[in-house]
């Protein structure tokens, strides 16, 4: 998915966040557990730009990648999305008596498939009734001069066994010669030279 998600926005990336997600099955006819009284589970990533910079401003700074690694089923509870939603303010309302909004979809994933949406995308974890807890890995990537939304690899960071394009996907600086930290475009060299690896290859 890498190269997808340098397209969606650069190569000046790293790792914001990587969460394992574990979604319990419900009886059939159930509904989400929300966790906040009155929500109704539809949102969007970095609500904190959202809040900052306005609903109808907020630029794409992200896009999450989402692995799943249960059972691809219709009743598996795959995350549903509101299509054309990065483009809508808002917000998303969902009719009384109904679980989603208007519009809402299930996106029809293989085995084998990602799911990519960005972070002004309005989305909510489906209904599992599958029966069995449904497992999804989600690896959100943003902008280097973007903060991380939690700490994705602690341990990791200082591993020797990475290579450049890992370390800076983990935000470890890239350095200059003269040992000052890489900013701006030079941030990216890594990856950069790895696309361009990349793309040789397949031509």
């Amino acid at each position: 998915m890498l190269p997808a998600v340098v397209a969606l926005l650069s190569p000046n990336i790293h790792l914001m966040s990587s969460h394992l997600i574990a979604l319990p099955s419900i009886p059939p006819g159930g509904r989400r557990t929300i966790r906040v009284p009155g929500r109704h589970g539809w949102h969007r990533d970095m609500g904190a730009a959202t809040r900052d910079l306005g609903p109808g401003t907020v630029p794409r700074l992200a896009v999450k990648a989402a692995y799943y690694l249960t059972g691809i089923t219709p009743d598996a509870g795959i995350s549903m999305i509101l299509p054309g939603s990065s483009h809508d303010p808002g917000p998303v309302t969902v009719p009384g008596g109904a679980i989603d909004p208007p519009r809402a979809i299930t996106p029809d994933l293989g085995p084998c498939d990602a799911l990519l949406f960005e972070n002004r995308t309005w989305h909510a974890g489906g209904l599992n009734t599958s029966g069995r807890t449904r497992l999804a890995v989600m690896m959100q990537y943003g902008y280097r001069w973007l903060a991380p939304v939690d700490d994705p690899a602690p341990y990791l960071a200082g591993h020797p066994g990475l290579d450049d394009v890992q370390r800076q996907l983990l935000g470890v600086p890239d350095r200059n010669p003269d040992g000052s930290v890489a900013r701006e475009g030079a941030g990216s060299r890594a990856l950069s030279e790895w696309l361009d690896r990349v793309g040789a290859a397949s031509a």
